[in-house]
């Protein structure tokens, strides 16, 4: 009987998801979900990045079923509502100067699925407290990362750190696009194992 663990998809082809699963060091490949990424009428933003990340595990699962596949969403809110990625340095100034000074909460899903079923599921949230940022700092923070395929309009990970105030979350990595050590659960849960035991 074949031990080994099946083929993980990773179904996204986005540059920061893909560099933290890397992480891991677990062999992996990417793949586009191809799912209609629009929030349903009244989908609050938790549920809608949970659904997303669902939908985008099974839609690869479903062309790979010997695979076990790893798919994520985030989506960052204001006051409740949802916030997209910019695609413009004007809407990434928006975004910023409507976050200046006050709390933006992300929320972060990953969703295992095989032969197009769910098999597992996480959300973490993180709270993003961000400082009083004058027209100026905003352009000049904007001119000079260009943060446009990032939610919220920046990437902490990088200079966007110098907007925070302070930053809450079990775990960090989830504001990056992918909450390892959720993930880490899940892949150990469903036959992966990412550091050895002892024997």
């Amino acid at each position: 009987m074949d031990s080994r663990p099946p083929e993980l998809i990773l179904a996204s082809t986005s540059r920061y998801r893909r560099s933290l699963l890397e992480r891991l060091q677990l062999p992996f490949r990417c793949e586009a979900p191809e799912v209609d990424e629009q929030a349903r009428p009244g989908e609050a933003p938790q549920a809608l990045a949970q659904r997303l990340a669902a939908e985008k595990a099974r839609a690869v699962s479903r062309r790979h079923p010997a695979a076990l596949v790893l798919g994520s969403d985030q989506v960052a809110s204001l006051d409740g509502q949802a916030l997209g990625k910019p695609g413009n340095p004007g809407n990434a100034c928006a975004q910023l100067h409507a976050s200046s000074g006050r709390a933006l909460r992300f929320h972060t899903a990953a969703s295992i699925a095989r032969e197009g079923v769910e098999l597992d599921r996480c959300c973490v949230d993180t709270l993003v407290q961000f400082r009083d940022l004058s027209a100026e700092q905003i352009e000049d923070y904007v001119d000079r990362e260009q943060p446009l395929d990032c939610a919220g309009s920046f990437r902490w990970e990088a200079l966007g750190i110098a907007l925070f105030r302070s930053l809450e979350s079990t775990d960090p990595t989830a504001l990056e696009g992918l909450p390892l050590i959720e993930t880490v659960s899940m892949l150990e849960r469903n036959g992966f194992t990412v550091l050895k035991a002892a024997t």
